[in-house]
C-alpha cells in the first residue's frame, strides 16, 4: 500500500468503492485466507485504517524508503513477518507469502489460496502467479526463504521490478483455465489506477 497514486491524483487507498475504502475489500479478501496481514506503507503515510472484525492479526510496516516500488514492499513485508515471529515467540516465520497490491479491490480469496496451495505442494518453487494475458505479478503467492534474500539482492543492483523478482527465483504459473474456473470474470487481477476505475465493473 506504499505507492505515490500519481496516477489516481489522490488517495486512492481511501477512495470508496461500494462504500468502502479500496483498502479495505483488499484486507477482508486477503484476511479470509492468512494470518497474519502485513500491511506495507510509506514512509510518511498515515497508519493504514484497519477495519474492525477482521478476525486476523494486522501488522504495519514501512518501506525503508519512498518511492521506491512494489519490491521494496515486499522486502519491508517480508522483514516485518521475521521480526514479529521473532519477538511474538512464534516457531518460525511463514514460509508461504501471499503478495498483493492495496489498490486490488475484488480479490477473490480462492484464488489467492489457490495460489497458495500451488506453492506449499512445490517446496522447490519460489514463486507462484497466475497465467493472463496481459501477464500480471499480482497477486502471487511466495516463498520467503528463496523470495526475501533474491528481492534484497535485486533492490542492491537498484532493479525495483516485481517481475525481477519473480524471474530470479524458480516461479510458476496457475494455467488460466484453472484459476478462473473459481474466478471466471478475472475479478483477481482488476486495480485501481485511475478515479474511472471504481466505477468499473
Amino acid at each position: 500500500a506504499g505507492g505515490a497514486s500519481t496516477r489516481f491524483g489522490g488517495d486512492k487507498l481511501a477512495a470508496r468503492l461500494d462504500g468502502i475504502p479500496v483498502l479495505e475489500h483488499a484486507l477482508r479478501a486477503v484476511a479470509q485466507v492468512a494470518d497474519p496481514v502485513i500491511v506495507v506503507v510509506s514512509p510518511d503515510a498515515p497508519p493504514p485504517s484497519v477495519p474492525a472484525g477482521l478476525g486476523v492479526e494486522v501488522v504495519p510496516a514501512r518501506d525503508l524508503v519512498a518511492h521506491q516500488g512494489p519490491l521494496a514492499g515486499v522486502v519491508g513485508g517480508l522483514e516485518a513477518l521475521s521480526w514479529r515471529a521473532a519477538s511474538g515467540g512464534d516457531d518460525a516465520r511463514p514460509d508461504v507469502v501471499l503478495l498483493v497490491a492495496g489498490d486490488m479491490p475484488t480479490l477473490v480469496p480462492a484464488v489467492l489460496e489457490l495460489l497458495a496451495r500451488v506453492l506449499d505442494a512445490d517446496p522447490s518453487l519460489g514463486a507462484v502467479s497466475l497465467e493472463a494475458e496481459p501477464t500480471s505479478p499480482l497477486p502471487c503467492a511466495v516463498r520467503a526463504s528463496l523470495a526475501g534474500p533474491a528481492a534484497t539482492a535485486l533492490l542492491a543492483d537498484d532493479r525495483r521490478s516485481l517481475r525481477g523478482l519473480l524471474g530470479s527465483v524458480p516461479s510458476t504459473t496457475v494455467p488460466s483455465a484453472a484459476w478462473r474456473a473459481i474466478d471466471p470474470d478475472g475479478r483477481t487481477l482488476r486495480d485501481i489506477d485511475t478515479p474511472e476505475d471504481l466505477s468499473e465493473r
